[in-house]
C-alpha cells in the first residue's frame, strides 16, 4: 500500500510538472497589425491568409487583431504606432518613414530598379539586403519580419498616361520620397497624400491621377470607376511591403514564434508574387474590356525613367544606413544587368 501511494505521488508530481512545462511551451502572443489595406483588396486578402496561417500554425498560441484600412491611425503614422505601443506590428511599408531616415526609400521602394518580385526578393534574403535593412530597422526599435512584393505599380489617370512627355503638369498622388523628386524632373506635379485619401481626391478632381498600387488592387480600390487611363504592364514603382514589429514585443516572443512568423512571411512573398501576376493580368483583360486605355510603354522610354531615377538615388543616399542600402542595390543590379 505504501509503495502504490509511493508511485501514486510520484506520478502526480510528474503530471503537475509536465502540465508547468507545457503551460511554458503554451506562451500566448497577442499582435495588434494595421495594414492600409482594404480587406476586400486582393492584398488585403493575402494579409488575412498570413494572419490565419500564423494563427494556426502555432495552434492557437499566437493571437492576432488586425486591423484594415488604416484604421487605428493613419498609413504613415503605422511605424511609430507600433514602436511605441499602440499597435504591436506595421503592415504597411518602409516607404512611408523616409522623413525618419532616408534609408527607408531604399527598403521601401527603390525605384527605377528591379524588374520583377522575385529579383527583389532575392536581393532582400541572399544579396545582403536583410542584414543592412534590419540594423535600419533596429535602430528606431523595430524588427523587420519580412517583405510581400506585389510587383510593378500601375498609375490611374484621367488622361492618357503613355509616354515621359504625358507627366508635363499632371498633378497625381505620390507617397512621400525619392517619387516626388522623380516625378518633379520628369514635368509632373506630386501631391503626397495618404492613401486611403486617393478615391476622393480622384473624384473630386484634385489630382489627375494617383500612384497607388498595382492593376488589380488598383481595381478594388474602385479607381477605374472614376478614371479610364493606366499603364500595363507598370515600370516606375515596385514597393516593398513589409512586416515590422514592436522589437522589444518581438525580442519577448518565444523563439518558435518568431521562426513561424518570418518563415510564414517568405510564404508570403511567394503567394502574393504569384497572386498579382495572374490578377493583374486578369484585371488588364477587363479593364480593357471596359474602355478603359492601358499603355504599355516603350523602351526608350522606359530607360528616359530609369536614368531620371537612378540619376536621384544619390541626392537619397545622405545617411550611413542610406548609403550602405544602395551600394548593396547597386552592386546586385549591376550583376543582373539593370544599373550602371
Amino acid at each position: 500500500m505504501k509503495l502504490l501511494k509511493k508511485m501514486t505521488t510520484a506520478l502526480l508530481a510528474t503530471a503537475v510538472a509536465a502540465g508547468v512545462a507545457g503551460g511554458a511551451i503554451a506562451a500566448e502572443t497577442k499582435l495588434r497589425i494595421q495594414t492600409h489595406y482594404a480587406p476586400e483588396t486582393p492584398s488585403g486578402k493575402l494579409a488575412a491568409q498570413y494572419v490565419d496561417d500564423i494563427q494556426t500554425m502555432s495552434n492557437g498560441e499566437i493571437k492576432v487583431e488586425m486591423f484594415y484600412s488604416s484604421s487605428v491611425v493613419k498609413s504613415v503614422e503605422t511605424f511609430d504606432a507600433a514602436a511605441t505601443g499602440i499597435l504591436d506590428c506595421d503592415m504597411t511599408g518602409g516607404g512611408y518613414q523616409t522623413g525618419k531616415n532616408p534609408a527607408f526609400q531604399f527598403v521601401g521602394d527603390i525605384m527605377g530598379g528591379y524588374d520583377t518580385p522575385y529579383q527583389q526578393l532575392s536581393w532582400l534574403y541572399y544579396g545582403g539586403g536583410l542584414g543592412a535593412a534590419q540594423k535600419l530597422y533596429n535602430k528606431f526599435d523595430m524588427e523587420l519580419i519580412g517583405w510581400w512584393v506585389y510587383g510593378q505599380e500601375s498609375f490611374a489617370s484621367s488622361k492618357p498616361i503613355a509616354k515621359v512627355d504625358d507627366f508635363k503638369d499632371w498633378k497625381f498622388r505620390s507617397p512621400p520620397g525619392m517619387e516626388t523628386k522623380i516625378f518633379e524632373k520628369l514635368g509632373a506635379k506630386p501631391i503626397v497624400m495618404d492613401f486611403t485619401e486617393i478615391f476622393t481626391a480622384l473624384e473630386s478632381g484634385i489630382i489627375d491621377g494617383a500612384d497607388a498600387s498595382g492593376l488589380a488592387n488598383n481595381v478594388g480600390l474602385g479607381l477605374y470607376d472614376i478614371v479610364k487611363y493606366a499603364n500595363f504592364p507598370g515600370f516606375h514603382s515596385m514597393p516593398s511591403d513589409h512586416l515590422a514589429c514592436n522589437k522589444a514585443k518581438f525580442d519577448a516572443m518565444p523563439e518558435h514564434h518568431q521562426k513561424i512568423m518570418k518563415v510564414t512571411m517568405e510564404a508570403l512573398a511567394l503567394r502574393t508574387a504569384l497572386t498579382f501576376e495572374k490578377k493583374n493580368a486578369e484585371a488588364a483583360a477587363s479593364l480593357r474590356s471596359k474602355g478603359v486605355t492601358l499603355s504599355a510603354w516603350a523602351p526608350e522610354e522606359l530607360q528616359k525613367f530609369r536614368d531620371a531615377a537612378q540619376a536621384t538615388w544619390p541626392e537619397f543616399a545622405t545617411t550611413p544606413e542610406a548609403k550602405e542600402l544602395v551600394e548593396a542595390h547597386l552592386i546586385y543590379l549591376r550583376q543582373l544587368g539593370l544599373a550602371k
